[in-house]
C-alpha cells in the first residue's frame, strides 16, 4: 500500500511521483512496478546531498549540502521540499540555479526537509 508523501521512481523512463492520495497497492509506469525511494540521510563521498537548514527572519533557507551541489544539465537538484504536519512546500529547480530555496515557514513547524538529485535520488534531513 502506498502512503502519503512517499516518492517512487520508474527504473525504465525515470519518471518520479510523490503520493498525494494513499492506498494503491502499487504504482506502475512503463508496465513495471515503480521503485519506492527511501530517503538517504547521511552524506558519503565528495558530493554532499543532505539538506542544510538555516533559520532566517521570515522562515528558513534550505541549501543542498554543506558544500554546494552541482547544478549541471544532467546532474542537478530537481526539487527541495519542506514538510510540516499538514503541508508540503516545494521549490522546483533547474540546471544553472543555486541549489537552495527559501520558505516562509517557521523552523519550529518543520518536521523534515528533503531534496531530489537527478543522479543520486532522494535525500532527507529530519528535524
Amino acid at each position: 500500500m502506498t502512503k502519503l508523501r512517499e516518492v517512487y521512481k520508474c527504473e525504465i523512463c525515470g519518471n518520479v511521483v510523490e503520493v498525494v492520495h494513499e492506498g494503491a497497492p502499487a504504482l506502475v509506469c512503463c508496465g513495471e512496478d515503480m521503485k519506492k525511494l527511501s530517503p538517504k540521510t547521511t552524506d558519503t563521498g565528495n558530493e554532499k546531498h543532505v539538506p542544510v537548514v538555516e533559520e532566517k527572519v521570515n522562515g528558513v533557507l534550505i541549501k543542498v549540502g554543506d558544500v554546494e551541489h552541482p547544478m549541471e544539465e544532467k546532474h542537478y537538484i530537481k526539487f527541495i521540499e519542506v514538510m510540516t504536519d499538514d503541508k508540503v512546500l516545494r521549490a522546483e529547480l533547474k540546471p544553472g540555479q543555486k541549489p537552495q530555496a527559501e520558505f516562509n515557514v517557521p523552523l519550529k513547524n518543520i518536521k523534515a526537509v528533503r531534496e531530489y538529485c537527478t543522479v543520486h535520488d532522494l535525500w532527507e534531513n529530519n528535524l
